[in-house]
């Protein structure tokens, strides 16, 4: 399991008129499975997603293609951890040892 946070680097006027894109990006990972929850940061400065793949690899090819990567309005920080307690709907994901 990944937490991806997007961090803007750009002005709030540059986002915005992304987010178009931006928002069927997401909607397309989630179909795929791979985004299990997504919003803004407040103060808004960048966003969270909650991902799932096989591999940091994955995630970070899945990142950089996000429109707000390729249009130079946001920089991502991916960070993997082992989902070993999760809420009874997220348990096909939760990692155990072994």
């Amino acid at each position: 399991m990944f937490v991806l946070e997007l961090t803007y680097t750009a002005p709030l006027d540059a986002v915005d008129a992304v987010i178009p894109a931006h928002v069927a990006w997401l909607d397309e990972q989630y179909e795929r499975g791979v985004f299990l929850a997504s919003g803004r940061k407040n103060p808004r400065d960048g966003g969270v997603i909650i991902a799932v793949a096989e591999d940091r690899a994955r995630i970070e090819e899945i990142a950089a293609g996000d429109p707000f990567v390729t249009a130079g309005v946001c920089a991502y920080r991916v960070t993997e951890f082992e989902a070993t307690k999760t809420a009874p709907a997220l348990k096909p994901y939760r990692e155990t040892s072994g």
